[in-house]
């Protein structure tokens, strides 16, 4: 296997895991708001995310979102498209780090079973943290690093399309700079100064968040 193509499989095994644990951690929120009898405004959910609203209401949200396989921005999907990469590149992830990803799979199909989804999401979500744990131990610092910058492009994405503070943005964007010196990855440049000038310094103007998010994409030709 070529190592554009490892690279281009550890990217998004870490943006996937990523989407994977942030979304999860906004929809049990949006449970609890439910469980409290609040709406729960989930057809801006999907317009942030720029996914079609296929949902009748708040709770048939709630859980195909989470679970349908049949709906390709559901969690589940999502978690089955990071272990779709994570089995390429079995070979250079340590059977702990695949085991992880294997187990929230596990977790997340079983959990429509369960007398407690949100109980099973919550494995699910402690799966994928053991998971990054796993690559801090037994993956070589390339490796790992390439990993870690997906996630921070993931990270990046989200925050900007779900409104997080700025000084959160500015952390994740400081840690991918970082990261990148750690990997044999070449970034458009053009793409990543404009964004890291806008995300780390509170006074440089700002454009409208569809620039941003391109300039997001735009980071990897992967």
């Amino acid at each position: 296997m070529g190592s554009k193509i490892r690279v281009e499989h550890l990217y998004w095994l870490g943006r996937y895991a990523e989407r994977v644990l942030t979304t999860s951690h906004y929809l049990m929120d949006m449970f609890d708001r439910m469980i409290d009898d609040q709406e729960v405004d989930y057809a801006g959910f999907c317009e942030k995310l720029g996914i079609p609203n296929i949902y009748a209401n708040s709770s048939d949200f709630c859980w195909r979102y989470l679970f349908d396989p049949k709906d390709p921005n559901s969690i589940l999907c999502n978690l089955h498209y990071a272990y779709d990469n994570a089995i390429v590149i079995r070979e250079i992830l340590s059977t702990e780090c695949l085991s992880y990803i294997q187990m929230a799979v596990y977790a997340m199909e079983s959990a429509p079973m369960s007398y407690s989804p949100v109980l099973s999401l919550q494995e699910v979500i402690d799966n994928i943290l053991a998971f990054r744990g796993s690559c801090e131990e037994y993956l070589d610092d390339t490796t790992r690093n390439i990993v870690r910058c997906g996630n921070s492009v993931e990270r990046i994405d989200l925050y900007l399309r779900l409104g997080y503070r700025s000084d959160k943005l500015r952390q994740e964007m400081t840690k991918l700079v970082n990261r990148l010196y750690k990997t044999r990855m070449e970034p458009d440049r053009d793409a990543l100064d404009a964004l890291s000038a806008v995300v780390t310094d509170e006074s440089a103007p700002t454009p409208d968040n569809s620039v941003l998010l391109e300039w997001v994409e735009k980071l990897f030709d992967l």
